[in-house]
């Protein structure tokens, strides 16, 4: 019988997916009341403390003694034995809190890769919204074992609100309403009930310790002493300190220092086997060698094929940041090198402008991603800067059938030159109460080059492609 459990939260932003993770950690004694200096433990940069929201992804392991008696049926349950409980025992149960915004969506991905379940996380009184239904198909993409739980039915809003949710969770998944756990994350209402259900609906990892090392990463950051520190899940074999290990994508090979698993730290242990969350360094300098969803393997035995579903972040939005003082440009590229340290998604390079004189262009993954670099190169590195208004990348084919990819208008070639451009268009679900869709489809009509292909109806909603 295999004790290991690893699941994510997944759910819009606000929902309370890291305060439900405090309540775990609270509860499985992974830490002390004491030890929960403030709200929401794991998103520990400032910025995501203001915001509220996370920003960076967060693994942590818990462990969590279960006893089978509990009063459960069977139906409901997905593990060793279908239609078994699972017997008590003392279970490792690995969380991943990922981030909620749009921005992060390929991070959040490769995250729901590494786990067998999810926690689906809908606000009482805000009811199914844009990222629960994205993160959601995400989740059932990789066939996770889907927990429906609605949070803050403490709020006094909730007593009006909490039927309507109920049906709207029923809807999308499929569930029943016996199915869904309603908690309170916040005064940890119910919390129990959650764990309870990760031992017995998530299905435990499936791996063979016997085959080539076969390991998915998921996320990696820069440590200053340490260098590289490559969070990953073992699907297939075992890795150990000493070994020879090659990266799939990048063909770069390293030798392995140290591996463990995440506590509030990282903690060293003997080896990773197969179904196991946790870290490895490698003396490894570039942040940009250890790609998000890449494979790691061993390099004289190695694994025959990728872990699939790789893909490269390209960034979708760009902007010039200039210093303030034009003597500042040397400092500002230093600071903008250790940013990239931590956060490989951003891109940068030199450019001049007119107005502004010597900076650089810089790629996001959104909006939201962008103004999080902006404050950090203030806070964290000291920088005055001027910032250009955002745009997208458009493409240029010329008359000589030149095509280029222009993302500052100053680059654009003479207009002579020019015989199409062509700009990233948005494909969309809208998902509405009936009785808006006449508005939204006049808003559609009103709008040129918007165009609505498909409607569903139902009782209650209209989905619109």
């Amino acid at each position: 019988m295999h004790l290991t459990r690893n699941f994510c939260i997944i759910a819009h932003i606000d929902h309370g997916k890291s305060t439900l993770a405090d309540r775990l950690l609270e509860i499985t004694n992974t830490l002390s009341k004491r030890e929960m200096t403030n709200n929401q433990i794991l998103d520990n940069n400032p910025l995501e403390q203001e915001r509220g929201i996370t920003i960076k992804l967060h693994a942590i392991r818990m462990e969590y003694d279960y006893n089978s008696s509990s009063n459960v049926s069977s139906s409901d349950i997905k593990n060793d034995s279908v239609g078994v409980l699972p017997g008590s025992g003392r279970y490792t149960l690995n969380l991943i809190d990922t981030p909620g915004h749009v921005d992060f969506t390929y991070e959040v991905s490769r995250s729901l890769a590494a786990c067998e379940g999810a926690l689906l996380i809908v606000d009482a009184t805000q009811g199914i919204e844009a990222q629960t239904i994205s993160n959601l198909y995400l989740a059932m993409e990789h066939d996770l074992e889907i927990i429906p739980i609605m949070n803050k039915v403490d709020l006094p809003a909730a007593a009006t609100t909490m039927d309507t949710v109920r049906q709207q969770i029923i809807d999308l998944i499929g569930c029943n309403k016996d199915e869904i756990i309603e908690i309170s994350a916040k005064t940890g209402l119910g919390v129990d009930r959650v764990l309870e259900s990760i031992v017995e609906r998530v299905p435990p990892p499936v791996g063979d310790k016997t085959k080539p090392l076969s390991a998915l990463i998921y996320d990696s950051f820069y440590d200053a002493y340490r260098g590289v520190v490559i969070n990953i899940r073992v699907f297939d074999g075992i890795l150990k300190s000493g070994d020879i290990i090659k990266f799939w994508q990048t063909d770069n090979t390293y030798q392995v220092e140290e591996v463990g698993i995440m506590l509030m730290k990282r903690v060293p242990t003997v080896e990773l086997s197969a179904g196991e969350v946790g870290y490895c360094i490698a003396n490894v300098k570039n942040l940009q060698d250890t790609r998000v969803g890449d494979t790691l393997t061993h390099l004289k035995n190695p694994c025959l094929v990728p872990i699939s579903g790789f893909k490269l972040v390209k960034p979708m939005v760009f902007s010039g940041i200039y210093p303030s003082d034009a003597d500042d440009f040397e400092n500002m590229r230093e600071a903008l090198g250790k940013l990239v340290l931590n956060d490989s998604a951003v891109t940068f390079e030199p450019e001049t402008s007119t107005a502004l004189g010597y900076g650089f262009r810089c790629g996001f993954l959104g909006l939201l991603h962008m103004e999080i670099v902006q404050e950090r190169l203030e806070r964290e590195f000291q920088q005055t800067i001027v910032t250009t208004v955002p745009s997208v990348q458009y493409k240029v084919i010329k008359t000589n059938g030149e095509e280029l990819f222009v993302e500052n208008p100053a680059h654009l070639p003479p207009i002579g030159e020019i015989k199409e451009i062509h700009e990233p268009i948005l494909k969309a679900q809208t998902i509405t109460p009936s009785e808006y869709v006449g508005n939204i489809m006049k808003l559609c009509i009103d709008r040129r080059g918007v165009t609505t292909n498909t409607i569903y109806l139902s009782s209650d909603r209209v989905d619109m492609h």
